[in-house]
């Protein structure tokens, strides 16, 4: 049984010193024992962290980023940013989408993320047709994930109308459109075709885009068990269309006609009044939080100091990859805090003053509950998913115990990631994944075709 040895490690328990990893032929974690001998183990070069859950993500959107900060339209906002993505989606073949995926979950593992969530939408040719095999995009994903060495659960979307009241779609959206019965057949073929170190949920793309009916009808079908993933509340227009629909705001909306239970995660809820935090927090349903997407599309900031003061659970997203970076998600969770409110270190919990502890274990344990998978977590029966920071780097080597998280959070970045464990296995070291050479080549190749 393979053998792992790190001087320090943050276990559920808090940091812990000589600590040894034995992993088992699943990749699960076997022992975990602290104050423990190294004889036989690999020795870790630096601090180890639970490797964290990226519970967002629009693959195929890392091929825009950075190319619409253009000023055109004085009011540019995510709606006008939308249409620079339909034009992109719609110039796509399987093999690009594969080839860009491979590349942002290379680049995920290098930033210390090791599972992803993939909010999956893209289902048909670029004339809006099926594929012979209605999966086809979808398993473009599973096999980038297998290929990079990332930890995925698959979140095939159901995206049928262009507005709340069952707006027939756009051209725009045509690859993403789904009727609810093909819908539940791709869950069905993608049960049958996903390795099983994958995971499988239920995804609405928003309030929307489907109707009530919908989905209602979707719940009534899933075995109970896996997550489920809805984008609510990103928008003020989005909000001011739900209330015109239905006279009620999109949380409230959600609150009052569907099971809302800890399978939930609300992607952005940027949107949310005080009753609608209380609910959120209450069911146990996971905050999605992307804060660079959402600084980038200025949508707005989520009341993260009331929602978890009332034990509001959290989770962070790289969703349009116009960062791929966990520093920056959570030291940006912070900061809009603190720029809102206009004072310092808004994030922590009465037991935690550390701001950084405080949300690197929020950042996991909510994102473990939204992946529906055993990660996040340096403990017996988790996957042995890990990070190990570098242990020469002068400002961590000199900080002790949860100082460690700040320092790396608030005044370090993605470099000081060393090495890097998914499922037993390394799939980065000394900072570089084995395939970074071919992938990047491959990466550039699709970019020249598609936007030269």
């Amino acid at each position: 049984m393979p053998a792992f040895h790190a001087e320090r490690a943050l276990l559920p328990s808090g940091w812990a010193r000589n600590v040894r990893f034995e992993v088992g032929a699943s990749g699960l974690l076997e022992q975990v024992l602290p104050d423990a001998g190294s004889e036989g183990a690999e020795r870790l070069h630096g601090p180890v962290l639970p490797g964290m859950p990226n519970l967002h993500s629009h693959a195929f959107q890392r091929a825009m980023a950075g190319l619409a900060e253009v000023a055109g339209n004085p009011n540019d906002s995510f709606w006008t940013w939308r249409e620079l993505m339909y034009r992109l989606v719609g110039r796509l073949s399987p093999e690009q989408m594969e080839v860009i995926a491979r590349q942002l979950y290379v680049e995920m593992l290098k930033a210390g993320y090791t599972a992803v969530a993939e909010f999956h939408y893209v289902h048909h040719d670029p004339a809006g047709r099926a594929y012979a095999d209605p999966a086809e995009l979808a398993l473009c994903i599973s096999r980038a994930a297998r290929d990079s060495g990332i930890g995925l659960t698959l979140l095939p979307v159901l995206y049928s109308h262009a507005g709340f009241g069952g707006l027939p779609p756009n051209e725009g959206q045509r690859r993403f459109i789904h009727s609810t019965d093909s819908y539940l057949a791709l869950q069905q073929r993608l049960r049958e075709a996903l390795p099983a170190d994958q995971g499988l949920g239920l995804c609405f793309h928003s309030l929307r885009a489907v109707t009530p009916d919908q989905l209602a009808t979707v719940l009534a079908a899933e075995d109970g068990a896996r997550p489920i993933h809805i984008h609510i509340a990103e928008q003020q227009k989005e909000v001011d269309d739900c209330l015109a629909w239905s006279g009620r705001r999109p949380l409230q909306w959600l609150y009052e006609h569907a099971p809302m239970d800890p399978r939930w995660c609300l992607v952005h809820a940027t949107h949310a009044e005080a009753d609608e935090v209380q609910a959120m927090a209450r069911s146990g349903a996971v905050a999605g939080l992307c804060l660079t997407t959402e600084a980038n599309l200025g949508d707005g900031i989520f009341p993260a100091v009331d929602f978890l003061s009332q034990g509001g659970r959290l989770g962070i997203g790289s969703d349009s990859h116009v960062s791929v970076s966990v520093v920056e998600e959570l030291r940006w969770l912070e900061y809009g805090q603190r720029l809102r409110d206009q004072r310092r270190n808004r994030l922590y919990r009465p037991q935690q003053p550390q701001v950084g502890r405080t949300l690197f274990d929020a950042a996991l344990a909510g994102g473990a509950q939204a992946l529906g998978q055993p990660v996040g977590a340096l403990a017996v029966g988790s996957r042995a998913d890990w990070i190990v920071l570098d242990g020469t780097d002068p400002y961590l080597a000199t900080a002790e115990g949860d100082a460690l998280l700040n320092r790396w959070l608030f005044a370090g970045g993605d470099r000081q990631v060393r090495d890097v464990m998914v499922g037993g296995r390394w799939v980065v070291r000394n900072g570089h994944h084995p395939a970074e050479e071919a992938t990047a080549w491959a990466f550039a190749e699709v970019l020249r075709t598609v936007l030269g």
